[in-house]
């Protein structure tokens, strides 16, 4: 390694894209390399830390605690973060390419799975992750308009995010105006009528993917009631066996929780309802002009432990409601330059290393798909960095001018580059407007709004 990339005063260059946990923990990961690895993070936001600002539900602030170990690498020799700067516009990935001797994509999952059902472009008809992110204060999503005016919602899906969307419809207003939640959205969620919430799955309560913890906590809202649309549990003899299996405690809670809910009737003058439906699928969002009715399928599981099939059983239902959030799954968006699996909604990759792109590597949900916790991403971005320490002999065998270049040619492109700094006097901008509303802070929601507070 003497005199090449990885050696005392010439860094192997990596840059990492996208700064959310598994863009951080691959930083972190390279920076604790034996060698010396001089790291540049581009987003395409002027602010860091991706789904933990933009996904974590701002009542659960205890899930954004890992921002504090993302500030301390961020502060690390050998780091710098490019805010401000999309790669495939503002930057070609082959500008990246030349420029580093590694590029590591660490962009996310940022498309939502369709249900593919006629109706499902009716007004009134949204994505999970466009109301996640409007509450949450994301640009992308801030000018979304949700008609709370409904009494009746749907949620499709029954994970941790639906979960989220639930609470967030059924939680009482005074119990979010401390938190960090998007001005725009604590004053549209004051107004709200919505009182039923339907969240539908089409397998039953022993293949739900919620939390115990979040699932346990849609049962203690104040006001609200948590039910059954069966007031029963359907368990066939396959989900009796998987509920059995000592490593499936998560889903046998889920199961004892919902059990505790059967019987539940509800109150003369209840506040909300939010009632859970097991074996239905979604066929037909219907209405004039806008969402007025959902159809569902009913479904019987049919195969093995822990590969059971949903399978219609002919009968079918109607629900009327005003507003329905699908949360089935989320896909990566293809890059120009990068290859990519249609199938999978991934950059087609072998243990993160991206396939026919020497010194192009995925991390997190872009390399596997949306699965796991935040925690989930460390040990994938470790696995990553390690393929790519492997290839460090390949990868630098000639020299790389890495970001300097990259950001003088930014500079002349017109693009306002945020450094961490600059994102530092944001996150006290934000905290100040928030202490002087008695809240944990105030977002900047825009993008206009973040770059004039640094003019």
């Amino acid at each position: 390694m003497s005199g090449g990339a990885g050696s005392t005063g010439k860094p192997l260059r990596v840059a990492i894209v996208g700064s959310g946990p598994s863009g951080f923990y691959a930083a972190e990961a390279l920076l604790k390399a034996s060698i010396a690895v001089q790291v540049d993070m581009y987003e395409r936001l002027p602010v860091p830390f991706g789904l933990v600002r933009f996904g974590v539900a701002p009542d659960h602030p205890k899930l954004k605690m890992p921002t504090a170990v993302y500030d301390r690498i961020a502060r690390s020799p050998g780091f710098a973060f490019c805010g401000n700067v999309r790669i495939g516009g503002d930057l070609a990935v082959a500008e990246l390419r030349a420029a580093y001797h590694a590029v590591v994509f660490a962009s996310g999952a940022e498309s939502d799975r369709a249900m593919g059902i006629p109706g499902e472009q009716l007004p009134g008809s949204h994505t999970a992750t466009a109301f996640v992110g409007w509450y949450n204060g994301h640009p992308d999503y801030r000018d979304c308009h949700f008609d709370l005016s409904q009494e009746v919602a749907v949620i499709v899906g029954q994970g941790n995010v639906a979960a989220d969307v639930a609470r967030m419809l059924a939680k009482p207003i005074d119990e979010l105006r401390g938190t960090d939640m998007a001005a725009h959205a604590l004053q549209a969620l004051a107004e709200s009528r919505v009182r039923e919430i339907h969240v539908i799955g089409r397998r039953g309560p022993a293949q739900a993917k919620f939390t115990n913890r979040e699932l346990q906590e849609l049962g203690e809202l104040q006001g609200c009631t948590a039910r059954l649309a069966q007031d029963a549990l359907p368990l066939s003899e396959s989900c009796q066996r998987e509920l059995a299996d000592k490593n499936n405690f998560v889903a046998a809670r889920n199961v004892e929780i919902f059990r505790s809910w059967l019987g539940r009737s509800e109150p003369e003058r209840p506040r909300r309802n939010i009632v859970f439906h097991f074996l239905k699928t979604p066929v037909e969002l219907s209405g004039e002009g806008r969402v007025q009715h959902i159809e569902l399928e009913h479904n019987e599981l049919s195969g093995p432990p822990f590969h059971q099939v949903a399978r219609s059983s002919g009968r079918r239902e109607v629900l009327e409601c005003g507003l329905v959030f699908r949360s089935i799954g989320y896909r990566g968006l293809p890059l120009e330059g990068v290859p990519f699996d249609e199938q999978r909604g991934v950059f087609a990759n072998q243990d993160g290393r991206v396939h026919d792109s020497p010194g192009v590597y995925a991390t997190g949900w872009i390399k596997r798909g949306p699965s796991g916790i935040i925690g989930t991403n460390r040990a994938d971005s470790v696995a990553t960095v390690a393929s790519l320490l492997a290839d460090v002999p390949q990868l630098s065998r000639e020299d790389k001018p890495g970001g300097e270049a990259l950001l003088a040619k930014l500079a002349g492109r017109g693009v306002r580059i945020v450094h961490y700094a600059d994102w530092l006097r944001l996150d006290a901008a934000e905290i100040a407007r928030g202490q002087a509303q008695g809240r944990i802070r105030d977002k900047f929601t825009r993008l206009g709004e973040m770059l004039a507070e640094l003019a």
